[in-house]
């Protein structure tokens, strides 16, 4: 394998759908950018590379509903993400968009190179079409059951469920999602790459890391996960996939073809190809030469992604390169599992997640925090958990008791004995040997043991082992404390004054090693270290790699007599009630969905079928409201007080953004009355209200008849 000399890096491109979440931190982007910057420091040249994936299926489907058009609503997105990911300290080079002129247009020439080259093969065949809503159903607009898993809504293009790859006809009882009808067959006419003819070098790439007897990679520096997902699909024989697709929004099929006219690049054709014309975009922006990242043997190639990406940037888009025959295929795709959320699966369509751009409204100055979290529980060989207590233990408990802790009692006694100035000592004091062949000073042997704790935290950056890298790192806050505690600077200050001085020194060796080894995981936290330190800023520029040359010869980081600034804390404690807080908002959100349940069939197919026994089962009766009210501190919560005949009820309903409190009251209602009781924000909530959403979103109260009592069962 060629020395490597360049890294081109990219996160995958978020779909401009909807806000970001912690599974997408988790699944992604934290560990590409703990990556880069790992390289940065390291003196890499590398390049950073994402963007907002503006185009398929779905983000028309919100459009339309919205009332809006496409090109609106991944503005809105598009705008979010960006701003998003810097505040959360995601440091691309280039975060770039797919309804760019420029990626239009790179898509496009990669399509005409391929058609070019006979890559494509040009067939009828029959497609899903919605007759009610008179178009053909691109492969998010159909739902059914998986043939793999069972999974009652599987997508056209993948079971969400599994991870598996499908086609829409494979699908069973298959759905649009746009009218909910049943669609049929109806013959239209694509363009088709044969992915058949790819597999055999597939097989020999993804399992030996060789091509035509070229070692392009190492298969057992991959995750187990992603070989094995991809030879379950390659073990399956791979089959020719359209490449285009009849749709309104998206990139154009080169109109000089024949045929051409209506038709889009399939989204996964063109979402990849955004890594290209982003880097394109950096390349132009900063007078250098994009090809060199792309088509030089010597670029290393690295795709972070989560896993239900894995076939698509493993088999199909490297398969793309190839057929195209000028570009490096990736060295690694290092994908993720999945993060859950208090015991279930992250769901955008039910409103279960920590949307981080609420996130860091909610917690200002703490993204490290919530990074911290993250990587700690980063699913890496298999799915975890983000938990509120979790969050809230490891802040208090690590970032605050050991981290910041540490750093604020080196600080204080510094400034404490020596006016923050950082002492001078005698390098001869207290002469200890490992042997009796070799003598070492106190101080050198920790700088020497220092320096190994530095050489096993990169080296497990290196196999992208995160989460024991970030343990490797607080193994270095935690020896600085033992250090601390062992020596009681505060009691031998009297006694042995010089024993202190070797002592303090060696401590702020430590704080700057640990501002610079804190950057690729808390970057915010790194610039407050390196501040208290009197230092500026690192600049991502080979800190790393110096730092380790210094403390390896014995070399001290930080000069005798540099001046220290006054003590703050890194970090502060997060109290109980605000995390009561964010789990009565989780809850409310769950209870919000359960509310709504829409009556209009276009907005969403049919649920499962259920038997009348559990039907009878539910207990709906008719209401009045007497009172309404908001829930301080809430966006969304009305708190309801129902006369329903025999009794009044207290009901917490998720429509404050849909009615004002006061309009509501004398409004008649049907109330699931033998629903659980909930408490929610410190509520007992008995029973939930009906709501039906019309095509605008619209909700309306299902109100049984003006002649009906309160208290009268509907049956």
């Amino acid at each position: 394998m060629k020395e490597i000399k360049r890294y081109l890096v990219t996160a995958a491109l978020p779909y401009a759908n909807g806000p970001l979440h912690i599974g997408h931190l988790a699944g992604a982007y934290l560990s590409s950018d703990v990556y880069v910057r790992f390289l940065r420091l390291s003196g890499k040249d590398v390049v950073y590379i994402c963007g907002s994936d503006e185009h398929g299926a779905a983000i028309t489907t919100r459009a339309l509903k919205e009332d809006k058009t496409p090109q609106e609503i991944v503005d809105t997105y598009h705008t979010q993400f960006r701003d998003t990911f810097n505040s959360i300290g995601v440091s691309f080079d280039m975060y770039h968009r797919t309804s760019d002129p420029l990626h239009h247009q790179t898509s496009q020439d990669f399509f005409r190179v391929l058609n070019d080259k006979g890559e494509f093969v040009k067939k009828e065949t029959k497609q899903y079409y919605d007759t009610e809503a008179n178009q053909f159903l691109a492969d998010r607009y159909i739902k059914g059951t998986c043939p793999k898993c069972s999974h009652d809504s599987a997508y056209g293009d993948q079971c969400e469920n599994c991870g598996s790859s499908l086609s829409p006809t494979e699908l069973i009882n298959p759905q649009s999602t746009i009218s909910g009808s049943k669609p049929i067959l109806k013959e239209t006419t694509h363009w088709y790459l044969s992915l058949d003819k790819y597999q055999e070098w597939l097989k020999e790439w993804l399992n030996n890391g060789t091509l035509n007897g070229e070692k392009l990679h190492y298969p057992e520096d991959w995750k187990n996960h992603v070989i094995g997902q991809c030879n379950s699909w390659l073990d399956s024989g791979l089959q020719a996939r359209s490449m285009t697709r009849d749709l309104s929004w998206g990139v154009d099929v080169p109109q000089e073809l024949e045929g051409a006219e209506g038709k889009k690049l399939y989204v996964w054709l063109d979402a990849p190809i955004g890594y290209i014309s982003a880097t394109k975009q950096w390349a132009s922006d900063n007078g250098k030469n994009w090809e060199d990242y792309w088509k030089d043997d010597s670029s290393a190639l690295i795709h972070f992604i989560g896993k239900d990406n894995i076939v698509f940037h493993c088999i199909i888009f490297p398969a793309i390169l190839k057929a195209h025959g000028d570009y490096v295929l990736p060295v690694n795709v290092p994908a993720n599992q999945f993060m859950n959320l208090e015991g279930d699966k992250i769901s955008t369509s039910r409103n279960w997640a920590v949307w981080v751009h609420e996130y860091l409204k909610g917690f200002p100055d703490q993204q490290d925090a919530l990074r911290y979290a993250l990587i700690k529980n980063m699913p890496e060989q298999k799915d975890s958990e983000f938990t509120w207590k979790g969050f809230q233990d490891l802040n208090n408990n690590e970032l605050v008791n050991n981290l910041a802790n540490f750093v604020n009692r080196v600080i204080v006694l510094v400034n404490k004995y020596y006016e923050g100035l950082v002492p001078e000592f005698d390098e001869d004091l207290d002469i200890v040997g490992p042997d009796d062949e070799e003598e070492i000073t106190y101080h050198d042997a920790e700088i020497l043991r220092l320096f190994d704790n530095v050489d096993r935290l990169c080296d497990r950056l290196r196999k992208y082992d995160f989460r024991s890298a970030l343990s490797q790192l607080m193994e270095i806050s935690t020896n600085g404390n033992q250090i601390l505690q062992h020596n009681a600077p505060w009691k031998a200050i009297k006694e042995n004054p010089e024993q202190v001085k070797v002592v303090m020194n060696l401590l702020v060796q430590y704080l700057h090693t640990m501002a610079i080894c804190l950057r690729p995981f808390l970057p915010h936290a790194s610039d407050r270290l390196r501040a208290l330190l009197d230092q500026k800023p690192l600049t991502e520029s080979g800190e790393l790699t110096d730092l380790c040359f210094q403390l390896c010869e014995g070399e001290l980081p930080i000069t005798n007599g540099h001046k220290l600034s006054k003590a703050k804390h890194l970090f502060s404690r997060i109290d109980d009630d605000v995390i009561e807080t964010q789990i009565e908002k989780l809850k409310a959100s769950k209870t919000q969905t359960a509310n709504i349940a829409t009556a209009d069939s276009s907005l969403a197919p049919l649920r499962d079928t259920i038997q009348y026994d559990v039907f009878i089962k539910m207990d709906l009766r008719t209401a009045t409201i007497k009172e309404a009210k908001k829930v301080p501190k809430t966006d969304k919560l009305l708190q309801l007080t129902l006369d329903v005949g025999f009794e009044e009820r207290t009901v917490l309903s998720g429509i404050a953004e849909h009615f004002n409190a006061e309009d509501i009251i004398g409004q008649r209602v049907t109330l699931l009355a033998n629903l659980a009781p909930r408490k929610i924000r410190g509520v007992q909530s008995q029973g939930m209200i009906l709501m039906a959403e019309n095509a605008d979103g619209k909700l309306n109260f299902v109100q049984p008849s003006p002649e009906s009592e309160n208290g009268s069962q509907i049956s």
